[in-house]
């Protein structure tokens, strides 16, 4: 399908903006009625979702709403776009904010822990950074909205304020703020000097923003500076943060690891290489395929540090380290097929990766536990729990039908189309190291008689707050994996090579 795009300026895409601005005044308003307070949050997470999903058929058909907020000086201003890609990460946050908070309720009640409100309210602010994210229309404003997420997630990590906490919470500050600034910045700044402005080339892929006679040297340190400075993306070797950031709460890691952090983080970097460069010039100057095999690299060697972790947000971490490299490795291998796997994974990866950390959150609250090893016959009391593990597993594995399988399937069209042979076998090798850490736990819940001594009859599921979100979300990964065209329309739209 063919659609040529029609750009119109419209506020639109700043309602979403709007309503996760106004929640978290509303949350802290609210701190004294807990009920009240929740309640803002789930409400804001249907309103944003509502009204991020009322401009979907618009832009199904090519229309673009943009709007400049302020300018601040000629090429520098704060503006919005409202494009096929932008709705990938723009439905997700919205949507999955709803579930997060549902299973918040669940968790941060039946845990009893302190802090609630402030909780809530950095919760909220993630949100909004990340849809600000989404909806950026040029590089300033997509560094704007990546600090408000960095900064308001600072306290999520810390949360439970201990030295762990604090000791995990500064290496995620000094890895996301410290590469932002070291990097990120004075990309922006090299890009402006080279191109004369920092508005993404929205509605066309191919031509990115440098004209044709920037010096290429140049043009190719900045392209350096912005992997590097956007460390959210957890490419090896700026990944440790991630795996440090597990000292926070479930639903944090959650936030981290599926809606928020990370994945601004791989969306910031499809954006720049896709909007900002375009294909022509990555192919031009060769930046495509050694951005490719880093990815490719940070896959393997996180999977295998992955098979070691007994802990299970520990594994789980090392899986995302490892999944986002699929996202990065599809958009830099610059072909249709492995652009739209990569892209897709956006969403894919999302649904499958918030139910395996609210599955990990809600065997942590029903039973205390956080070791695999210590897990054997846990899915015949917790059959909700595991079931739903099981799904998303699969997903992280690639089996059909759920969506993990389309990602992968359309990244392997993409190598060997190319002829990437090496990058064929990586991906390869990754969906049997993805089974080898995922197929033990599943196996020790359902398969393996309890431990000697071990009493599991008194272990239930947790709150239905939580089981109904975490089973929720891997029926979704089933029904994108049985409907990929979901989000493949969109990036359809949005990339025309």
């Amino acid at each position: 399908m063919t659609v040529s795009n029609e750009f119109i300026n419209s506020t639109r895409m700043l309602i979403p903006l709007a309503i996760t601005m106004v929640a978290p005044i509303l949350i802290w308003l609210f701190r004294e009625n807990e009920n009240r307070r929740e309640a803002v949050s789930v409400w804001a997470g249907v309103l944003a979702f509502i009204s991020v999903l009322s401009m979907v058929p618009a832009v199904l058909e090519g229309t673009i709403r943009e709007y400049t907020l302020f300018t601040i000086m000629p090429g520098i201003n704060v503006s919005f776009a409202a494009d096929g890609l932008a709705f990938v990460f723009a439905l997700v946050a919205s949507l999955l904010w709803i579930f997060a908070t549902s299973y918040n309720i669940g968790y941060m009640r039946t845990l009893n822990e302190h802090a609630q409100t402030r909780y809530y309210f950095c919760f909220a602010v993630a949100i909004f950074g990340a849809l600000g994210v989404a909806f950026s229309a040029n590089i300033f404003t997509l560094y704007l909205f990546y600090e408000v997420i960095s900064v308001f997630t600072y306290p999520l990590v810390a949360h439970h304020q201990d030295d762990t906490s604090f000791n995990g919470a500064r290496k995620y500050m000094i890895y996301l703020m410290g590469t932002s600034k070291l990097f990120f910045l004075p990309a922006m700044v090299l890009t402006y000097v080279l191109a004369g402005t920092l508005d993404f080339n929205i509605g066309n892929i191919q031509q990115g923003i440098f004209p044709a006679d920037a010096n290429p040297t140049l043009v190719t340190i900045t392209y350096v500076l912005y992997i590097a400075g956007l460390a959210k993306a957890a490419l090896m070797p700026l990944h440790n943060w991630l795996p440090s950031a597990m000292v926070a709460p479930t639903p944090v890691s959650a936030l981290l690891h599926a809606v928020a952090v990370v994945k601004a983080g791989v969306f910031s970097v499809s954006r720049v290489i896709l909007s900002g460069f375009g294909v022509d010039l990555m192919d031009k100057l060769g930046l495509g395929m050694p951005t490719a095999y880093l990815a490719a690299f940070t896959i393997i060697t996180a999977s295998l540090i992955a098979l070691t972790k007994d802990d299970i947000k520990a594994r789980l971490a090392y899986s995302t380290v490892s999944q986002l490299s699929y996202i990065i490795i599809g958009v830099s291998m610059l072909t249709p097929e492995a652009v739209q796997g990569g892209l897709m994974h956006i969403a894919h990866h999302a649904f499958s990766k918030i139910t395996l950390f609210f599955g990990a959150g809600a065997i942590f609250v029903a039973t205390n536990l956080r070791l695999i090893s210590k897990m054997d016959g846990l899915g015949r009391r917790m059959p909700w729990t595991f079931g739903a593990f099981a799904i998303a597993s699969l997903s992280m594995i690639g089996v059909p039908p759920v969506c993990g399988f389309a990602t992968k399937w359309y990244l392997v069209k993409g190598a060997v189309t190319i002829g990437e042979w090496g990058l064929l076998i990586a991906l390869l090798a990754s969906t049997l190291l993805n089974a080898g850490y995922f197929a033990p736990i599943i196996y020790r819940a359902f398969f393996k008689a309890p431990a000697a001594g071990a009493n599991i009859e008194q272990y239930n599921e947790a709150p239905l707050t939580m089981v109904i979100p975490l089973f929720t979300t891997a029926l979704i990964s089933v029904w994108l994996g049985l409907y990929p065209q979901t989000f493949l329309q969109f990036i359809n739209v949005f990339g025309k090579f």
